[in-house]
């Protein structure tokens, strides 16, 4: 067991006991009426970025090519960073941010939204302050890495909908109307009752390291930090895992599972697990992640057998389903941007006309959930029930010491 990632195993919090538990962990204010607008479809919401690295750079032009949205606002931990942005965006000098709690600068401004792409381990306390500030917010994936992490961005959700705020979560398969159409007909029980499902994340990809070199690097190259990532299989395998807990559409009762550090340096994060967890009525999930590897096929891949046929769902290719009430589908197409595209559409629709379901947060919640405890039961090599899961109050905390506040 990996220090800092533990849980005492002799407690007695249920699954039922979820969403209970979500409204415990975060303890957030909330939103004065006042800070609270309306909005018509036509108009600009005036959006502040917290983090400017290659993502947030990246889907900040593609809020900015909707014509929908102006950027007011960035910050960064790196000043260069946030200066960078906000020439590229034409963002007043005044409204660049830099440090750890520049962004707590930019939800003091007048802004209407704010889009959060800053390392994973930073995503609860930020979601919770732009909520307590009466911000709309767009938050990028992983939401957390430890369990009250994801806790408190469920609880934000559940505060931004009582505040009448949008809270939305980008998962790029959950705005794919094929991913969408092919999920809500396992639901109407098209292919019968659930018996074993298959996530994969096989990746060539992802850096075998090193670490940084020093604390002051960590905001920059901060995916090999346990603390600010969760380790791959939280932050980028989510992917597959968000699939099956989307389609399974309920939490396991138990996961077990192993992997380990084969391919990367040594003080710095796995490479591979092998999880299985088990559902209510004897549904099994089995799932693998590996990244590094040199020549694999790139694959966010997710299979579920039913009774009466089989679903498929492949990121990067096709999606159907199959047996006594097929569904042809089709292909994915470019879906990380097209994903992102549609989430970042259907945002400013939602704020316009006042849609505050915000039913990203509680579903991303518990898919992240899921990612913990594969992560958990990997480093025990062991067995990690939900009721366990949901009892682990440590958090992962990363070692800021001398970083800028």
């Amino acid at each position: 067991m990996v220090t800092g990632d533990r849980c005492d195993r002799n407690t007695g919090v249920n699954r039922r006991s979820f969403v209970a538990s979500a409204g415990a962990a975060a303890g957030l204010l909330i939103a004065a009426p006042s800070l609270v607008k309306g909005y018509q479809a036509n108009e600009k919401l005036a959006l502040g970025l917290i983090g400017c690295g290659g993502r947030g750079n990246w889907i900040a032009k593609l809020f900015q090519d909707t014509g929908k949205y102006q950027w007011v606002a960035c910050a960064d931990y790196y000043p260069d960073r946030a200066n960078a942005t906000g020439d590229q965006l034409k963002i007043d000098a005044a409204r660049r941010y830099s440090g750890l709690s520049g962004y707590k600068q930019l939800l003091d401004g007048q802004l209407d939204a704010v889009v959060i792409e800053t390392p994973p381990y930073f995503h609860p306390e930020q979601a919770a302050a732009a909520v307590a500030a009466g911000k709309h917010v767009f938050l990028a994936k992983p939401i957390a890495v430890d369990v009250p992490g994801c806790l408190s961005i469920a609880e934000s959700g559940k505060q931004a909908t009582e505040n009448k705020l949008v809270f939305l979560v980008d998962f790029q398969t959950r705005a794919n109307e094929l991913y969408r159409e092919a999920v809500r007909r396992v639901h109407a029980g098209d292919i019968g009752k659930l018996v074993l499902g298959e996530a994969h994340y096989p990746w060539s990809g992802g850096s075998r390291g090193p670490a940084p070199a020093s604390v002051e690097e960590q905001p920059g190259n901060w995916y090999h930090v346990l603390a600010l990532s969760g380790d791959f299989v939280v932050e980028q395998a989510i992917h597959s895992l968000d699939v099956a807990s989307w389609i399974a559409n309920a939490e396991p009762v138990r996961a077990w599972g192993t992997g380990g550090r084969s391919l990367r340096a040594e003080n710095t994060i796995w490479d591979h697990f092998a999880v299985n967890f088990e559902y209510p009525d004897g549904f099994i999930i089995s799932f693998t992640a590996i990244q590094t590897i040199p020549g694999v096929k790139d694959e966010i891949r997710c299979r579920v057998f039913g009774a009466d046929g089989v679903i498929d769902t492949d990121y990067f290719g096709d999606g159907w389903i199959r047996g006594q009430k097929p569904y042809e589908g089709g292909n994915t197409g470019a879906l990380y941007t097209t994903g992102a595209v549609t989430n970042i559409v259907e945002f400013h629709q939602f704020v316009a006309t006042g849609q505050y379901a915000n039913e990203t947060a509680a579903a991303s919640a518990r898919s992240n959930l899921l990612a913990v405890m594969a992560r958990k039961a990997g480093y025990s090599q062991g067995e990690i029930t939900w009721r366990q899961l949901l009892a682990c109050t440590e958090r992962l905390e990363p070692n800021l010491k001398g970083l800028r506040a």
